[in-house]
């Protein structure tokens, strides 16, 4: 028979039944066995996915409407001798190419990352001898060997422990080590709770264990972690669907308007060859080539600025993202909270003792009834105090900015914190009263015990769970006499806790036990019966004060935040409502793996907290909210993450306690590990997104405005008003030189005043289009009328005329490049001198231009002459009067041309 590995739930089983479904015994399986395993299950490691090769990945990113529409118009431009237009279309494609082979590249690295976590050698008893064997030789039914600082070989049943701790952080998220043991579970439990396994990849950090490899390769947790991030499907960003909807709707378009151009042409008898040019350089014109370049230095440029926010962008694509954001799941522990436990109460005395102070500062005050008190005015306060103290790991250290760093626990850090705030300091109690033994806290205690010299005799201190410190003691330290422990003081003890409970607050009780002076060893100590009962400490982990005004924030902006936490229900709706989320539902762990995806889809609309979660839960919770519509920002730190993350419309890693599988997984990493560096970045996401509309409205109302003036002139007068390569210069040193700095326009103020836009509103919306259609209409008349009355119907006034109708289209296009700043807000609302890169530009093109008409040998180049004062009064009196139309509809209707800008219409 062969073992039977296949979903078993080994946690519930003894070490002799797990030997026996293994077919396997203690002193481990024998060379033969293990062989004939390995053939049978495969190296023990995470699988690798096969790889597209490099060129084939690179080539893929010229696979879009757009780039074969610019690749035709390079080919044709070169064809027809136009280098430096095709020399620029060409070099866009190839550096677009170039950043999404980069950004594509390295999805692949979670994967990578994951790999490197598998241990590289394990200790194996293999036939009655200890050895070490590559852990990828390790097969189900093996016996292992851990010891501290092992890295955990494969998911394995704990057969005998000695004081075994496992940091398993990378799967479960839990900063602190758990506290491990051999015996059997009575019920399913969630894998943060299976406290008699050990899992692929996490780490020993205190004692030694023998264990029964129950699972190998991708049958482990980390496997199915591998195998969820390798089965993610990454979807398109809602900036790529837009911009692939709109090359759709330029190629037809465009492309159908100047047919029309050439037919109108040769119906008008113009030269073939002309008409031809004309047609070629109003098609590369037409076609915004210049907007997959602005695209790109816009979307780096606000990772740059998100950057300075700590968003560090992984991803180009998740900067626009961010800005479409309608739901928000985040961690609580560190992210929505400081991740550094504070004392708030203390029970001592029959008093309830209030402790003011931030997390991280040794100052504040006790309080009584709100009335500050000095420690020694409660008798046994100081002793409670020097019991936490004591009976304590963890150590303060306090840097020379007096910023406080906890090492060790921050629950012990917390009481270290506390003492020092009576200024008792923990270095010179330990000095005067020296640590002689212990007894660990472990989960089959709760509670824990140090042993120290006071007054000529021995004394224990004790911390640990209420009632388990309540069962223990037989008497009472009331302001400072021992009495016996009553009824009545015990009911008031349970109260007490039972209200810091209700509030989420997390309680220690804290007792001692006198002891001979010879006595050096705990082991032998009875316990029961024998403790001082002291007093109670409550202690939380505070909410974020910039966490409360982003939440805040993320309600005005239609954004709904979800909390996604391992911690209970009680702690995470008592933190949601300091922290003013919106209230609803509260699904536990358990639950959710009670539903089908389909019922989960039905609920997760009204959920708030998601509370007890297991490691591959938050991928499920994401594909229901995208199933519902939702672009969704997911945060995460550990390796259980990974999936999340990636399936995350953008993945969030946490920059300090992330593992470095969810930072690869992730598009964008925190440096502080902030809530409100979420927030602040959808701020940067949304005004990015607004200037890249601002820029894509300036270059198709004046590119269409372009086509319509040929249109007007072809068929109302006959001639072409403009020579190809002024349409090429237009497009060249106004169009994309003026453009780009309208993506970098500074943001209003009111991005998160508006709500999120709706994943299928892309770039272009309803209103975008009526006001391009009206900008571009008024220009193309107010250019053809320039032409026809420069023209007159004289063949002598030709040049003169196309040389006029050239200045106003690029005069046009320098007022547009203002109007283009805001849909809603005037330019004196959003100040003149605002956006410096514009006016830098607008400059340096009328000085080109102006360089163009002037000089003598660029004359000949471009087909110009020079023109006059009231030539130029009627130009830039044309384009003025367009802009100042404009800027008072912004006034009178701000928001005629905001239709379907959200929401479909």
């Amino acid at each position: 028979m062969t073992p039977d590995t296949e979903a078993r739930p080994w946690f519930m089983l003894t070490a002799q039944e797990a030997f026996e479904a293994l077919r396997s015994h203690r002193p481990g399986l024998t060379d033969e066995e293990a062989g004939a395993r390995r053939l049978q299950y495969g190296p023990n490691e995470l699988q690798r996915r096969r790889k597209t090769s490099p060129l084939i990945a690179f080539l893929k990113q010229f696979m879009s409407p757009l780039i074969y529409v610019l690749l035709a118009a390079g080919v044709v431009t070169l064809a027809v001798r136009e280098y430096l237009d095709a020399a620029v279309i060409f070099v866009v494609l190839l550096a677009n190419a170039i950043i999404g082979y980069v950004q594509e590249s390295r999805a692949e690295a979670a994967m990578e990352a994951l790999l490197q976590m598998a241990a590289p050698q394990a200790k194996v008893r293999r036939g009655g001898t200890v050895r070490l064997i590559p852990a990828r030789d390790i097969v189900p039914g093996d016996v292992i060997i851990l010891e501290s600082g092992d890295k955990v070989p494969a998911d394995a049943l704990l057969i005998e422990v000695s004081e075994l701790r496992v940091n398993e952080a990378v799967l479960t998220g839990e900063s602190m080590p758990v506290t491990k043991h051999s015996n059997p579970l009575r019920k399913d439990v969630p894998l943060a709770e299976r406290k008699n396994m050990v899992h692929m990849g996490t780490i020993v950090s205190f004692g030694r264990a023998t264990a029964l490899v129950v699972a190998t390769g991708m049958s482990t947790e980390m496997g199915k972690i591998a195998r969820a991030i390798r089965e993610v499907e990454v979807e398109k960003t809602p900036l790529q669907k837009s911009i692939d909807r709109l090359s759709k709707f330029l190629v037809v378009t465009l492309l159908a308007v100047c047919a029309l151009l050439v037919i109108v042409g040769l119906l008008q008898k113009l030269p073939a060859l002309d008409i031809f040019l004309v047609a070629v350089a109003a098609a590369v014109s037409a076609i915004p080539e210049g907007l997959p370049a602005v695209v790109t230095v816009v979307l780096a440029i606000g990772m740059r600025t998100m950057a300075r926010r700590n968003a560090i962008i992984r991803r180009l694509m998740a900067v626009e993202s961010l800005g479409s954001a309608t739901v928000i799941c985040t961690d609580k522990t560190g992210t929505l909270t400081e991740n550094r436990m504070t004392v708030r109460r203390i029970v001592v005395d029959g008093k309830v003792i209030e402790v003011t102070g931030e997390a991280g500062e040794l100052t504040g005050e006790f309080r009584v009834d709100g009335r500050p008190v000095k420690p020694e005015e409660v008798p046994s306060l100081p002793t409670l105090l020097r019991i936490g103290a004591l009976c304590n790991d963890a150590m303060l250290s306090v840097g020379e900015d007096k910023s406080v760093c906890i090492l060790g626990d921050p629950t012990e850090g917390a009481l270290v914190a506390v003492a020092a705030k009576a200024s008792l300091d923990k270095e010179k109690l330990q000095a005067a009263s020296p640590r002689v033994d212990e007894i660990p806290f472990q989960t089959e205690n709760l509670y824990m015990v140090t042993l120290h010299p006071q007054d000529g005799k021995r004394v224990a201190y004790v911390k640990g769970a209420t009632e388990r410190i309540l069962s223990l003691s037989s008497h009472y330290l009331y302001n400072g006499q021992v009495i016996p422990l009553g009824e009545d003081h015990s009911r008031a003890i349970r109260e007490a806790n039972q209200a810091m409970a209700a509030e989420a607050i997390r309680v220690i009780a804290m007792a001692y036990m006198e002891l001979p002076v010879d006595t050096v060893e705990l082991d032998y100590v009875d316990f029961r019966g024998h403790l001082v009962f002291v007093g109670l400490v409550g202690m939380d982990d505070p909410p974020r004060q910039e966490a409360i005004k982003a939440i805040a924030q993320c309600r005005e902006a239609g954004i709904k935040v979800i909390m996604i936490t391992g911690d209970n229900s009680l702690t995470a709706a008592s933190v949601a409502r300091q922290l003013g989320m919106q209230p609803g539902k509260i699904i536990l762990g358990a639950e959710l793996a009670g539903m089908s995806d389909t019922e989960l889809e039905q609920v997760v609309e009204d959920v708030s907290i998601f509370a007890r979660v297991e490691p591959l839960h938050k991928l499920r919770i994401v594909n229901a909210l995208k199933k519902r519509g939702h672009v969704v920002a997911m945060t995460g730190d550990g390796v259980n993450d990974a999936p999340a993350l990636r399936a995350a419309s953008i993945g969030v890693a946490m920059g300090i306690t992330g593992t470095d599988v969810a930072k690869e997984a992730s598009d964008m990493v925190l440096a502080d590990d902030n809530f409100a560096s979420i927030v602040a970045a959808v701020e940067e996401g949304r005004a990015i997104f607004t200037g890249l509309r601002n820029v894509l409205f300036f270059l198709l109302s004046t590119n269409i405005g372009e086509l319509l003036v040929l249109l007007l002139s072809l068929i109302f007068i006959g001639k072409a008003p403009l020579l190809a390569v002024q349409i090429i210069w237009a497009n060249l040193m106004t169009d994309t030189a003026v453009g780009l700095p309208l993506g970098f326009e500074p943001k209003v103020g009111d991005e998160l005043k508006q709500p999120p836009r709706h994943p299928r509103v892309g770039l272009l919306y309803g209103g975008l289009i009526m006001r391009i259609a009206f900008l571009a209409a008024m220009m193309s008349l107010g250019v053809f009328a320039i032409f026809a009355w420069s023209y007159r119907g004289d063949a002598g006034h030709l040049a003169k005329a196309q040389t006029m109708a050239f200045c106003a289209l690029v005069a046009f296009q320098w007022f547009s490049a203002f109007n283009a700043r805001s849909d809603e807000h005037t330019v004196l609302r959003l100040g003149l001198f605002r956006n410096r890169y514009l006016l830098l530009c607008i400059a340096v093109a009328v000085a080109l231009q102006m360089a163009v008409v002037y000089v003598p040998f660029l004359q000949e180049a471009f087909g110009t002459v020079g023109l006059g004062v009231w030539d130029w009064a009627v130009i830039f009196g044309a384009a003025a009067a367009l802009f100042l139309a404009e800027e008072a509809r912004k006034i009178i209707a701000p928001r005629l041309f905001s239709r379907g800008k959200w929401t479909p219409a």
